[in-house]
């Protein structure tokens, strides 16, 4: 497997809707081993293909018992949104800075690597990472959920980063 390169923030395929994947095959199973791999180098607890540069709709999630692959998952609201908790990304260096709004409880139903149908009910934290990487396979980042003063502040820093400030 391989450690693939994190795309960050300013690169088109971030905003890309990805496609569907119509079969899991070997193409599929190398993806999310290299999510899987690059995920760990990097330290994040979720990761979405496009972050790698691939428009599938492919996540990987550590639901606490490992990561593991969800495939065209579909997200669905079972409560509430709860406070805003501060969130990073990996496509946004990592900056911590900021509190996003997410829903408390959802549903998640995908496929797993083997075709099988799967559903979780999530909250809390693992919550907030599969809403965060499904944000991912519509061209949302979480910086589109901030108020437009901290969407600014945001974007200094990250211009900084860049720059090499």
């Amino acid at each position: 497997m391989a450690i693939k390169k994190i795309r960050k923030i300013g690169d088109p395929v971030l905003r890309e809707k990805s496609k569907d994947v119509e079969k899991i095959d070997d193409k599929i199973i190398t993806l999310v081993n290299d999510m899987i791999d690059t995920a760990k180098e990097e330290g994040g607890v979720g990761l979405a293909a496009p972050q790698i540069g691939v428009t599938r709709k492919v996540i990987i999630v550590d639901t606490g018992d490992g990561m593991k692959a969800f495939i065209n998952p579909e997200l669905k609201v079972l409560d509430k949104e709860m406070e805003g908790l501060i969130e990073g990304c990996l496509s946004i260096y990592s900056i911590r800075d900021y509190s996003v709004k997410r829903y408390k409880k959802v549903e998640v139903k995908a496929k797993d690597l083997k075709g099988r149908d799967v559903v979780i009910n999530a909250e809390d934290l693992l919550a907030r990472v599969f809403q965060h990487e499904i944000d991912h396979l519509n061209g949302i980042l979480y910086i589109d959920h901030l108020d437009s003063k901290s969407r600014k502040e945001l974007l200094s820093k990250v211009n900084k980063i860049k720059l090499g400030i």
